[in-house]
């Protein structure tokens, strides 16, 4: 193999897994480390640059750097369920216990007082359009948001329950972007070539996957007043023009909004409340929480049961008949869904809720407007841009490729501001800004670091819940509680800081063996060069996981080369403490995205054009 450059950028990003893996790419040691010190409000700016909105991710978030998380890897040797920092939940408590005060002038220190005279719209209120508006207003850029609803926040408002995420959390942070200077207006877009008249110098569209899907089967059109559309409902409840349900409800689907409906529906009404999905339950689409929690909830979920029917009596919804299916591979792995032959099995039910998925919607892009849409009814997009056939027009968060999630819409949202940006500099959009590196050496001292490097044992601590009685009959009331600081210091303990890096020095190394005989997980080894797939098996302890490098060394004097496997790496030090001629160094590695503005342009182009 041939040495590791480690001035690539994303060589030491991807080994800070959980901040790889988010799709905003939030410095999440960084913030940990600052929770731990106790600067929470410096720990929620560090969030709010990159994912915009702490308080409400650290409640709703996906969580995709959880399973990422070296935690949940390195402890499973001693853990019987091992399991990753609390990451998200960490973040919740930036939010907490930040200064709000000093927040609110912190982030009014970055409005923009003088217009550069170009106006950009943003059609839909939600998390992505209003992540563009964050980017773009401080650079002098008048931004408006139109929504449909008459307050801003699209499906973080409408579609998810109070007793998940308060609305006092949303308004403060979707308030901190008002007060940049975006303008919000209500207003329902009912022309694409309407807006296109009236002369943005960009549009961005982020209305979402506003139309849930509807199961056509036999009885639905007879038991239809009592057949709801799921995230319609859930958005009716949220408007307060829903306030009851049926005693018996079926949920129909296995995604996260399923779950909302079914805890929703225990909370207004509904005492004999299930889930009842097609596929198995590992399979269902609703993260791993969603489902505990609804189960905790005393809500059951039934798997592999077809929808049928709707069965009614006198034009009246009574039940539902399902067929009983399993799944069968074949030998590419692909699955299918067989009847097991078993009697259909029917359940009675006073209102159903359909969450079955959601799709894009667009009947106000007229066909002629010159946005041009594939087969499946998603714009023309360049993935990397978010530019759709129409050069100023741009899409981003569900809108473009389909429903995803909050975190992935502040992702595009980054992106497409980068993009318009450019555009309106008259840059080529498809330069896109590498991110801004540090490494800096965190040595003090011979034994000693500017950072925390003793690892906890500590198993990851559980978010305390308000009591179950009182929470299922108020379907504003908050279920979880959030850490305590207490609590949250001691989970902070468990982060690995995966970002202070161990570099290594080839021409300082004497071969001594000293890292190899200290190093707790046996990552470490000094063997002949070979190729990947050879040297990966000769190491002390096999590397096997292959979405992760080896960090490799020029040849030492001896040939040999040290290999180190970064999967399982502890980041605790021990190395360059034991090293007796510094061959080894503990770095901290930041990695910032570089956002709309300065930063992301040309400079070259900038210098012809100033010449």
């Amino acid at each position: 193999m041939q040495p590791t450059d480690i001035r690539n950028p994303d060589y030491f990003h991807k080994v800070v897994d959980c901040q790889w893996a988010c799709p905003a790419h939030t410095p999440v040691p960084e913030y940990i480390r600052l929770i731990a010190a106790g600067r929470y409000s410096d720990a929620y700016l560090v969030n709010w640059k990159s994912n915009v909105f702490p308080g409400i991710l650290g409640r709703t978030c996906d969580r995709p750097c959880e399973p990422a998380c070296r935690r949940g890897r390195v402890e499973e040797a001693q853990q019987a369920k091992p399991e990753p920092v609390a990451i998200c939940r960490l973040k919740r408590v930036t939010a907490d216990y930040k200064d709000d005060d000093d927040v609110k002038k912190r982030i009014a220190a970055g409005k923009k007082t003088k217009s550069n005279g170009k106006k950009i719209v943003c059609i839909g209120a939600g998390p992505a359009s209003l992540t563009v508006a964050r980017d773009l207003a401080p650079l002098g850029y008048e931004v408006t948001v139109f929504d449909q609803d008459p307050r801003a926040g699209g499906m973080i408002w409408s579609q998810i329950p109070r007793f998940r995420l308060p609305l006092e959390v949303i308004d403060e942070e979707v308030n901190y972007i008002l007060d940049l200077g975006v303008s919000f207006k209500q207003r329902k877009i009912t022309s694409m070539k309407e807006v296109m008249k009236e002369g943005y110098d960009a549009i961005f569209v982020g209305s979402g996957a506003p139309r849930g899907r509807d199961l056509d089967i036999p009885g639905r059109k007879e038991g239809a007043k009592n057949i709801h559309i799921g995230i319609d409902w859930l958005s009716s409840v949220s408007f307060g023009h829903t306030t009851k349900i049926g005693k018996r409800v079926i949920v129909l689907g296995g995604g996260n909004t399923a779950m909302d409906c079914c805890r929703t529906s225990k909370r207004i009404g509904g005492e004999d409340v299930k889930v009842i999905v097609r596929s198995g339950f590992d399979e269902m689409k609703a993260s791993p929480w969603e489902k505990e929690d609804a189960q905790h909830e005393g809500i059951p979920i039934m798997n592999f049961l077809v929808p049928k029917s709707f069965i009614t009596q006198g034009g009246k919804l009574t039940g539902m008949t399902f067929e009983k299916v399993k799944a069968v591979y074949d030998d590419k792995g692909k699955r299918s869904l067989v009847s097991t032959g078993e009697p259909d099995q029917a359940f009675e039910c006073d209102d159903v809720l359909v969450a079955v998925g959601q799709e894009n919607s667009f009947p106000w892009i007229e066909k002629d407007c010159g946005i041009e849409f594939d087969k499946w009814g998603l714009p023309v997009l360049d993935k990397a841009t978010f530019q759709a056939s129409v050069p100023n027009v741009f899409f981003g968060g569900d809108s473009a490729f389909g429903p995803k999630n909050i975190i992935w819409a502040v992702a595009h949202g980054h992106d497409a501001a980068v993009s318009i940006d450019k555009l309106l500099n008259s840059e080529d959009l498809k330069l896109r800004p590498a991110p801004g590196v540090t490494l800096v050496s965190q040595k003090m001292g011979i034994h000693e670091w500017s950072y925390d490097n003793e690892i906890a044992g500590d198993a990851r601590y559980k978010v305390p819940w308000a009591d179950i009685k009182a929470t299922l009959k108020n379907v504003k009331m908050e279920v979880e509680l959030g850490f305590d600081v207490a609590t949250a210091w001691k989970e902070a303990q468990r982060c690995l800081n995966c970002d202070v890096q161990t570099v290594f020095t080839d021409k300082l190394c004497i071969e001594c063996d000293a890292c190899v005989d200290i190093c707790p997980m046996d990552c470490i080894s000094f063997v002949p060069n070979a190729e990947e797939e050879v040297l990966r098996k000769n190491l002390n302890a096999p590397a096997t996981n292959l979405t992760q490098d080896l960090y490799v060394s020029g040849p030492l004097k001896t040939m040999r080369v040290m290999a180190k496997d970064e999967d399982v790496c502890l980041h605790c030090g021990l190395c360059a403490e034991r090293c007796p001629t510094g061959a080894w160094d503990m770095q901290k590695f930041l990695a910032e995205m570089t956002y709309a503005g300065d930063g992301c342009r040309n400079h070259q182009n900038q210098k012809k054009k100033a010449a």
